[in-house]
């Protein structure tokens, strides 16, 4: 887990070595300046030298300004590094999930993508910048402190050695009994992102249907999830200081006691009080690195967690990619199912595609029909490899689409969806989607053959029209043009429409066919609609039914031969008969 984490770090290599590098100088500088201070009382101030103790004073000016220029250069390099890691971090699982396909991003959720690419992100961040400058610190500073003192005073010293355990076990028994709610948490921002996203996405829903109170508790509730956790662990966690200050001043009451009984008993002789005064500093040293140690733990086994949910995302399996010699070329839009079928959790006992089998000559139109949860949309879907079929082979242009480049394959074939989307920005860089190189003459001929020009020329800015996320600042039947329009500019093999002329009108839904047939005759085009007027001029029409093909045939063909195709024809028409 670790390699693969530090895999990220790449160009900061460089300065994640030079921060703990400039720590390691700046505890030298801290732990001599005690000694230095003992050796000025001792020898200076208390012996009335005054050149002692400027010469003393000089060097410890010196070790203060020195110790504070390495500590600025260890804390600039150690930002440095910590934020250009997180940003390989996210730049490498942003990019690993642009290659997950559908069914491996469903297995960890949107809401706990995002969760992944901030919130783990950003503790994985400060853990590192902990470990590379923290966790170099406090064992540095707690073995050298220990080291002074014991050359200082070995028998005062073994004071340490009643707080030191006292402090580490408490501290650890803190960290393990807090870390499982550090470890929960993360798993309810999960659910918390996933309503937040919800609510926002759906919000003229919630607004419609006067459910903001709703919303309102169903938030409260994970957030009150979230606080009870947090607030258990921070709870535990908040013993530490307490625990740190009982051990600082137990240590100090104990050196003050038997320091100040060697240095009378002695007539200063076994001890000094340079020697006390410099113990007591390595006292407050050594407790604290204990403490900073317990931070440190706290946070990296807290950042652990996370981790193990960004390596993960590192470790997924990409469901679909290119076989070992992937072609690079698609002849033509020549379809061919054989045998197919399909299941979205890979389990034959549920499998929505059954046994589907039809061919469908390249410049040909198809249109498919067929009720709710048929499995038309799963169907298409299967021709780009946003899903693999389960079982049974399909062909485009003679080849099976697993010998095809993926991108190669979803560049010939252009899908418009169900659910869309429009991302913010003008219409020129939405469109442009579709091809980065498009001129505006191209833009103009691709939205006039979609029948969007016209709506685009009544807006102030035209196609520099800005457009909100998701195009809600645009109609559906707008917003439906615009996306074939954008899947035009590819200028595919095989282009696809899934049910996305449901929010136009049926003159605009003729036009845009009439356009098909006569600027765009070579590539195939299939139709999936509800309306039997979007279907009724292709040159096959497929029916589906609860995942197999009820029938296939022209318009007419299906009108005197398949019951549910004249079933939906018959509920469509017969208002015109009246």
């Amino acid at each position: 887990m670790i390699k693969k984490l530090l895999g990220s770090v790449r160009e900061y290599k460089k300065a994640s070595l030079l921060a703990p590098f400039f720590v390691t100088l700046e505890v030298i500088l801290e732990i001599l300046i005690p000694l230095l201070m003992a050796s000025m009382i001792d020898n200076g101030i208390s012996a009335g030298n005054k050149d002692v103790v400027v010469k003393y004073g000089t060097i410890l000016i010196l070790c203060v300004v020195f110790g504070m220029i390495f500590g600025v250069l260890s804390g600039g390099f150690c930002a440095d590094a910590s934020a250009g890691f997180a940003k390989n971090l996210r730049k490498d699982m942003y990019y690993k999930i642009q290659s997950f396909s559908f069914a491996n991003i469903d297995r960890f959720s949107a809401p706990g993508l995002v969760t992944r690419l901030t919130t783990d992100v950003t503790n994985v961040q400060t853990a590192y910048m902990m470990i590379i400058r923290v966790a170099v610190r406090a064992p540095l500073m707690l073995i050298f402190s220990l080291v002074a003192a014991f050359s200082v005073n070995a028998k005062l010293s073994l004071v340490y050695l009643i707080a030191v355990p006292i402090l580490g076990i408490g501290l650890y028994t803190i960290i393990s009994k807090a870390f499982p709610y550090f470890e929960k948490v993360f798993k309810i921002y999960d659910d918390l992102n996933s309503v937040v996203q919800e609510n926002l996405t759906g919000i003229r829903v919630v607004k419609s249907f006067v459910r903001e109170d709703f919303e309102v508790k169903k938030f409260s509730n994970v957030s009150e999830r979230i606080f009870n956790t947090f607030t258990k662990a921070e709870f535990l966690v908040s013993y530490n200081m307490p625990l740190m200050q009982f051990c600082v001043y137990l240590c100090m009451v104990l050196i003050s006691w038997f320091g100040a009984k060697m240095i009378v008993q002695s007539g200063s002789t076994t001890m000094t009080t340079g020697e006390l005064s410099s113990m007591m500093s390595y006292t407050v040293s050594i407790l604290s690195c204990l403490m900073m140690l317990s931070m440190v733990l706290v946070l990296i086994n807290i950042a652990r967690s996370s981790a193990e949910r960004i390596v993960e995302i590192f470790d997924e399996e990409v469901t679909l990619k290119n076989c070992d010699s992937p072609i690079f070329n698609v002849e033509n839009g020549d379809i061919e199912f054989k045998n197919v079928s399909f299941s979205y959790v890979d389990d034959v006992e549920k499998e929505c595609l059954k046994n589907i089998s039809f061919n469908v000559k390249s410049g040909s139109t198809v249109g498919i029909i067929g009720g709710t949860g048929s499995g038309k949309s799963s169907l298409v879907q299967l021709i780009p490899r946003l899903f693999d079929a389960t079982e049974g082979e399909i062909n485009i242009a003679g080849k099976n689409v697993k010998e095809y480049d993926l991108f190669t394959l979803r560049n010939e074939v252009a899908m418009v969806l169900q659910k869309n989307e429009l991302f913010s920005g003008t219409i020129k860089e939405n469109l442009r989607w579709g091809n980065k190189n498009a001129s505006d003459e191209e833009l103009i001929h691709a939205c006039r053959l979609a029948q969007a020009d016209s709506f685009i020329e009544t807006f102030p800015d035209k196609y520099d029209t800005y457009i909100e996320q998701g195009g809600t600042n645009v109609s559906g039947g707008q917003k439906q043009r615009l996306c074939i329009a954008r899947a035009l500019l590819k200028k595919p093999k095989i282009l696809i429409l899934d049910d996305s002329t449901s929010a136009v009108d049926t003159k605009t839904d003729a036009l845009i066919r009439k356009a098909f047939r006569e600027e765009i005759p070579d590539t195939t085009k299939i139709i999936i609609a509800q309306r039997i007027s979007s279907v009724e001029d292709a040159d096959m029409i497929i029916v589906m039914d609860e995942g197999h093909i009820n029938g296939i045939g022209t318009h007419d063909e299906l009108l005197s031969s398949n019951d549910i195709y004249r079933e939906i024809y018959e509920s469509q028409t017969k208002g015109d008969d009246k």
